[in-house]
């Protein structure tokens, strides 16, 4: 289980903390207000850009049943836009919650599984880091000294017929004096 980082100490004191924000609050909430007010006011510039007032009083009757038939078919305009906005917000947010499930479904079918370490050479790292087009290589094992078989097999025998060859140098006491004087060696 992970460890908890120890909690640390605050270098402000509780009253400080209490006071920034209770001034934090008022702050939000002035700007709430500025805000709802500046909405207010670009709503009623667009009302009198869009809707200016009607003067009905000096009108006719014939003039007002214009009038009156005039906004109607605005208002229809209106509602049928609305429509076909309110048409294709249900469209996309039933699209929106199928994906959702089959996301959701998604999830559940495949388990993710257990990740675990893998050894990587380092003429893998440097191939994916530089790409292949780089031949850098670091063959540790190349640039180590590497002692043949065969070399050693031929020394095994060169000794094996080394000996048989000298039996009669090294017998008695003369052999086995040159064989001493061999082993003290020339650091004498």
């Amino acid at each position: 289980m992970p460890e908890k980082a120890p909690e640390r100490k605050s270098k402000i004191s509780a009253s400080r903390k209490l006071m920034l924000k209770s001034l934090m609050v008022a702050k939000a909430k002035e700007e709430l207000e500025e805000e709802l007010a500046e909405k207010e006011e670009q709503k009623e510039k667009y009302l009198e850009e869009k809707a200016p007032p009607l003067h009905t009083a000096s009108l006719s009757l014939s003039e007002l049943k214009t009038l009156c038939a005039e906004l109607h078919a605005k208002i229809d305009v209106v509602d049928e836009e609305r429509y076909d906005i309110e048409a294709k917000v249900s469209h996309n947010s039933r699209e929106i919650k199928d994906l959702n499930i089959k996301v959701l479904d998604l999830r559940g079918k495949f388990k993710r599984p257990n990740l675990r370490r893998v050894r990587v050479s380092a003429d893998a790292i440097l191939r994916s880091l530089l790409g292949s087009k780089h031949k850098v290589s670091l063959d540790l094992r190349a640039n180590l000294k590497s002692v043949k078989k065969e070399d050693t097999e031929k020394e095994k025998t060169v000794e094996v017929s080394d000996w048989r060859k000298n039996v009669e140098a090294m017998s008695g006491m003369e052999g086995r004096k040159k064989m001493f004087d061999a082993a003290k060696g020339p650091n004498q």
